[in-house]
């Protein structure tokens, strides 16, 4: 079974946690352990998100006085690269010596005269406190929102409409590599005025873009994986309940956070809806269970 498998950022790297390489790289190994046993048995497709890596890229390079920042679709594929090497390789030290993997730098198009370009709301980089937000806010002149009871950096995040390198995913998958790709939601990119392609300072939701991935690869089964155990109906509150299995039409009654889970349940739902296939959020922990069917918040079309 062809399975596309979402891995998010703050699952990649824990909430509040210092963005170090040894942190990330212990946190891929979790993640990696739980990968091999579905790469033994599917196809695998890996995605994975990039907010606190690619924010924290961001503020190395405004550290530099001498020199200007580096936009978001830099920074975008410094992290696709990143994040590809450390799962190969601990993928690699996982899965038989003859295991061929493959991390594709992946430009997303996105339209630049989508509305999200005006209202900021994907969170990239470090938690902070609200007076160390707004004094940093102040002083790069980034737009900062809440983020549970911390406060991050947002950037706007458009729609994904095309996936450049699907042809290269597709020769990959078919001679049995595991393809990483599309990571952080690919490199967003646009046509200017005169028809060339060139990069956009935004990110792209990586579930959206996983979604759309997963279509056109006719993957089976599209994983989203956080560090939830699944959906929950009223998240904090003292009557949150777990949602088990949902529709499509069931989740049109809820309302989810956008920063946060609102793009998965956005993501699954699409997903379930154009494909009838299915579709599933949960813990990165429970993975196996959740392909089975077992564990998470299962998307199906009834």
């Amino acid at each position: 079974m062809r399975i596309v498998v979402a891995l998010g950022g703050n699952a990649l790297l824990r909430r509040g946690e210092p963005l170090t390489a040894e942190n990330q790289r212990r946190n891929v190994r979790v993640a990696c352990k739980a990968l091999a046993p579905l790469a033994e048995k599917h196809q695998l497709v890996i995605t994975h998100g990039n907010g606190p890596q690619v924010g924290l890229l961001a503020l190395q390079s405004a550290s530099l006085d001498e020199v200007e920042e580096y936009p978001l679709d830099v920074l975008g594929a410094q992290s696709e690269g990143m994040i590809g090497y450390m799962i190969e390789q601990e993928l690699g030290n996982l899965m038989p010596t003859e295991t061929a993997f493959a991390t594709i730098l992946t430009m997303v198009e996105v339209d630049p005269e989508d509305p999200a370009f005006q209202n900021p709301t994907k969170p990239i980089g470090p938690v902070y406190r609200r007076e160390e937000a707004n004094e940093i806010s102040s002083q790069r002149g980034w737009k900062i929102a809440r983020d549970g009871d911390m406060w991050r950096r947002v950037v706007p995040s458009p729609e994904p409409h095309r996936i450049f390198e699907l042809r290269p995913i597709h020769w990959l998958l078919e001679k049995g590599a595991i393809v990483i790709c599309a990571g952080g939601g690919g490199i967003p990119t646009a046509y200017n005025s005169e028809g060339n392609l060139e990069g956009v300072e935004v990110v792209i939701d990586k579930d959206r873009a996983s979604s759309l991935l997963a279509r056109q690869l006719n993957a089976r089964l599209l994983v989203l994986a956080t560090d939830e155990d699944g959906v929950y109906d009223r998240w904090g509150e003292i009557d949150q309940q777990k949602l088990d299995h949902a529709t499509p039409e069931d989740m049109e009654k809820y309302e989810f956070d956008v920063g946060s889970m609102g793009p998965k349940v956005e993501a699954a739902c699409d997903f379930v809806t154009r494909t009838g296939e299915r579709a599933v959020i949960g813990s990165l922990l429970d993975l196996e269970r959740m392909v089975e069917g077992n564990a998470g918040t299962q998307f199906t079309i009834e």
